[in-house]
Order: C-alpha cells, then sequence, then structure tokens
C-alpha cells in the first residue's frame, strides 16, 4: 500500500521562480505588478496542474528482505525489490528507512520503471545492540510532468527485525572448516581422531603414539608398526552457562563483556552442534534465569539464540553456588560445562570455586573470562611523566590480582581461559577440540 503525503516543489521550481526577479524591477518601474502577478500565478498553475499528472502510486510494490535474525556490530545486507505493477510509466528515486540508530550504507535510490518491469536494491545496516526493533517504512519521490513539483508518497513496509548476537560469524566458520582453514580465525583444530570407540582406518606408527592402540595383526601383516585410528565419539554433552550479574556489566571500547561472550557462546555452540554433540544452556545472575537442558540438533541451536538473543546484564550480585546447585541437580552425566562470567582476584575467585569445584569432579570444567586490551596496553606502556607511574603501577596491580584468581581457580580443578574479545571465540574452540581429541569427556 502507498500514501500520497505531500507535493513536494522541485529546484526547477524555484530557479524560474528566481528568474522572476528582473521581473520584479520592472513592475516596479512601471508601478504595475501584473506582470510579476501573471508570471507567478502561471508557475502555481502549472505546477498544480502537473502535479494532478503525477503517476499513480498504487501500482508500486517493494519487497524489503534479510536475514531472519540480523548480527550486531557486524554489516548486514539488506536487499529490496521495486515492482511496478501498474499501467505506466514511474520514475523518481525512494529511500528506505531503517531503525533509528543503525549506521548504513547508500539507501537512497534513483529509478525508472516501465510497467511490469522490476528492479533489485541492496544497502547495509549494522545493529549497534542486540534486541527487537522495526523498519519505518520506505519513502518515495515520484517525478510529475514538466520537473516542477515531485509527489512524496510513502510505501506502508514497516517491518519488524531482530538482532542477535553475530550469527554471521557462524557462516565464515562453516566456510572456513569446509575448506580446511580454521586455523586462518586462529582456532587450532586437531585432527578430531581421539580415544573414541568406533573404528575409523589404520595409519603408521609414528612418535608419541598410544602403544595400546598398535594392531599388531596389521603390524606383522605391514612389516611395520601400525596403529588404529578412532572416530571421536559423539553425543557428548556440553553445558553452556552465562552470568548476567554485574561482573559482566563492565565494557571493553563501548561494548559490555556480556556481548562479547554472547558472540563467543554463539560460535562454540555451533562447533559443538556441526561435530554432533548436545548443547545445553543455563542463565544466571542472584537466581537461575533460564536453563535449558542439551540436545542435539540444529533445532537446540535456535531455541538457545533465541533464550539469550536478549539477555541483558543487571546490577546484581550473582550466586554462582545456587545456579551449579541447580545445574547439578539436574544433569549428572560427565559434561564440558563451560561457564562465562569475570573473577578479578582472590576472593572472588575463590567464591567461583566452591561453585565450580564440586562440579570438577565429574565434569570438565572451564571459566572462560575476557581480558581488556588497554591492561596489557598499560602493563607495557613506557613512562614519560609521572602520571604514567600511577596507571601502569595499578594495571600491575590488576593483572597480578587476576593472574592470582587464575591460580586459585586452577588448584581447584576448574580449568581457565582468558582472552581479547577478539580472540575468545577461536580460543574456545580450539579447547573444546582439545577436550574432544584427547576423550576428556
Amino acid at each position: 500500500m502507498c500514501k500520497t503525503i505531500a507535493m513536494v516543489p522541485t529546484r526547477r521550481f524555484w530557479l524560474l521562480i528566481a528568474c522572476g526577479i528582473p521581473l520584479a524591477f520592472v513592475a516596479a518601474a512601471s508601478k504595475s505588478g501584473l506582470i510579476l502577478l501573471a508570471y507567478n500565478g502561471f508557475l502555481v498553475i502549472a505546477a498544480y496542474v502537473t502535479s494532478r499528472l503525477a503517476p499513480n502510486t498504487k501500482g508500486l510494490r517493494l519487497v524489503r528482505k534479510f536475514d531472519p535474525a540480523l548480527s550486531v556490530r557486524v554489516p548486514n545486507r539488506v536487499s529490496l525489490t521495486l515492482e511496478n505493477t501498474g499501467g505506466e510509466p514511474v520514475a523518481g528515486k525512494f529511500r528506505d528507512e531503517p531503525p533509528p540508530g543503525f549506521p548504513t550504507g547508500n539507501r537512497e535510490f534513483v529509478f525508472s520503471l516501465e510497467p511490469g518491469q522490476m528492479r533489485d536494491y541492496s544497502y547495509e545496516v549494522t545493529p549497534p545492540e542486540r534486541g527487537l526493533d522495526y523498519f519505518r517504512g520506505t519513502f518515495m519521490r515520484l517525478q510529475c510532468p514538466l520537473g516542477l513539483v515531485e509527489k512524496e508518497a510513502k510505501l506502508q513496509t514497516e517491518q519488524p527485525v531482530r538482532v542477535y548476537p553475530n550469527v554471521l560469524a557462524l557462516r565464515e566458520f562453516d566456510l572456513l572448516r569446509q575448506k580446511g582453514k580454521l586455523r586462518d580465525i586462529g582456532i587450532r583444530k586437531s585432527r578430531m581422531r581421539g580415544i573414541g570407540t568406533d573404528f575409523e582406518s589404520l595409519r603408521d606408527y609414528g612418535d608419541g603414539d598410544d602403544y595400546r592402540k598398535i594392531d599388531w595383526k596389521a603390524s606383522a601383516r605391514r612389516e611395520k608398526l601400525t596403529v588404529r585410528q578412532y572416530e571421536v565419539e559423539r553425543n557428548q554433552p556440553v553445558v553452556l552457562c552465562i552470568d548476567v550479574g554485574r561482573r559482566m556489566l563492565s565494557e571493553i571500547d563501548g561494548i559490555s563483556k556480556l556481548d562479547y561472550a554472547l558472540d563467543s557462546l554463539l560460535m562454540l555452540m555451533h562447533a559443538a552442534t556441526v561435530a554432533g554433540d548436545l548443547v545445553g544452556l543455563i542463565v544466571y545472575n542472584e537466581r537461575v534465569v533460564r536453563y535449558i537442558p542439551p540436545k542435539k540438533g540444529r533445532q537446540q541451536s535456535g531455541i538457545i539464540i533465541q533464550a539469550i538473543h536478549d539477555l541483558m546484564a543487571d546490577p546484581l550480585e550473582s550466586d554462582p553456588v545456587q545456579a551449579f546447585s541447580y545445574l547439578s541437580s539436574r544433569w549428572k552425566r560427565r559434561s564440558l560445562i563451560v561457564a562465562f562470567s569475570d573473577v578479578e582476584d582472590k576472593d572472588e575467585a575463590s567464591r567461583m570455586s566452591v561453585a565450580l569445584s564440586p562440579l570438577a569432579n565429574r565434569h570438565v570444567t572451564l571459566l572462560a573470562r575476557i581480558a581488556d586490551p588497554r591492561l596489557k596496553e598499560l602493563t607495557e606502556m613506557k613512562i614519560s611523566e609521572t602520571n604514567d607511574v600511577y596507571q601502569k603501577t595499578a594495571a600491575l596491580m590488576v593483572d597480578a590480582d587476576r593472574k592470582l584468581a587464575g591460580t586459585v581457580l586452577d588448584s581447584h580443578g576448574v580449568h581457565t581461559l582468558e582472552a581479547e574479545p577478539q580472540d575468545l571465540a577461536s580460543a574456545l574452540v580450539s579447547f573444546y577440540f582439545m577436550v574432544k581429541d584427547r576423550g576428556m569427556i
């Protein structure tokens, strides 16, 4: 549906009005304003008449297409198809209106369509944050005869849009995985042949191979040591635990640690799904907010993405003891449990250890922390003035506290991983592949 808003004078109209200025001097000299009045009146009447001859907008149809889930903080392609279903040519320009605050590329286009003709256009939007919003419609200005006015109209193309963590990165992961180039994004992927139970193939014995894998009959037949290779088992559970309390409110370059954690969680979940493993989720702050038991398959991934896309951190003190006790009471099978939170000193690490160490007796537990690149810069900065001494000293103290916190967690059997935002996802997936390769779950 297209709704006419107004008739807008064009630049040509105003230039012709300006051309009447000499007539104003003539009118002043002759003490008669009839010449100027007749000139301006003629332009106004011509503009009105041509506006009535403007193309009919009822035949214009615009279809907007984009991914069902837009990715936050990265360019997302928006495709537009404009069709003229009417019986007369239509020309002009149009501008699509994405949600306010979405940085975009060029979204204003010039068009000319014959009856029954259609054209495709596209631009990119970069959503700044997760959540639900909507496109505001499409505004058009259609050319009228003589070019004195343009017909302004609005196509009723309002459309809701959901913004999720960076799902576009999953396509890059799949593409590089198919090409065997996961190392290009920092993922150290083993050959994924571990100590599983499904026989996969035979190969020559190499340094570091477990002698228990030697196939003595095949070795005798081939007259050289040969080992059996087994496929890593599938259907192994991975439980993702996300803290949405105050610790995840802090920001790095204007982006909360929670957002960085969700992007990394998404990549790890996708890697586990592709590998045929089960994936579950628990979200907590002072209480358990959401719990999704581990299952396998793409549908489960969709359920988890839907559950995390609108998560926001609250200024609440989280209770990991309650959260992981809740998880322990509902999930017994040995799993890889990955917790996304932050601990900055020995005391916080001790409290987290109380929560995670009981799980570490049964499961492989990992606490993932996000490192601030600014902290590393400050610890390595060169001293040039007095203020630099204070900044570097404070940074060294914070860095020492965070390292001590990691040591405390390690001493309680909890694995720790700390990486800068751009490296966290690849580090997590590499850890997951290592756990699979070594048969730790």
